[in-house]
């Protein structure tokens, strides 16, 4: 993240009232810059209740922010969930084993993935999802994704503070 990229993100949280929406666009533009995405969402967690939803996303027609979807159980979640790491996919198969949109996600243009999970107090709270061609997330730029997770627990705290709907549940 350039000092540029950092400047926006504190003079985001400061000064614009257009919360959380504001800091995830700025979001976008840092994770677009540091690891490159097609598809770009932001995926918010409730443990309690077992499932999960959109707060973002860069492709509101075909993945709306809306809806509740139940969380599952599989590779997906022991190692994002579980184990608090980055989930990497880099063909369509790979993604098919985990996601039930699968097709939806093929259809775009994109073959590959990383979920970076969003941690705060120990809990995942999110996951900041990128998705692009086949193969585009090298160990290269996976390893640059984790400077990711600072930019993305702040729009995650964003979120909670600035109303109930963008409250987080850990």
């Amino acid at each position: 993240m350039s000092n540029t990229q950092l400047d926006e993100l504190f003079q985001s949280i400061a000064t614009d009232r257009e919360q959380p929406i504001a800091l995830f666009r700025i979001l976008e533009s840092i994770v677009d810059s540091t690891v490159g995405v097609k598809l770009f969402t932001i995926m918010q967690i409730d443990h309690q209740r077992g499932v999960a939803w959109r707060n973002y996303s860069n492709m509101p027609d075909t993945y709306p922010v809306s809806g509740e979807k139940p969380l599952q159980q599989n590779e997906w979640s022991d190692i994002v969930e579980l184990k608090q790491q980055t989930f990497v996919a880099n063909s369509i198969d790979e993604i098919a084993a985990v996601f039930p949109d699968h097709e939806l996600i093929l259809q775009l243009g994109c073959e590959s993935c990383i979920n970076v999970p969003v941690v705060i107090a120990g809990k995942v709270v999110g996951t900041l999802n990128c998705l692009n061609i086949a193969g585009h997330y090298t160990p290269q730029r996976v390893a640059a994704a984790q400077s990711l997770k600072t930019p993305g627990t702040l729009a995650f705290l964003m979120a909670a503070a600035t109303g109930p709907a963008g409250a987080i549940h850990a």
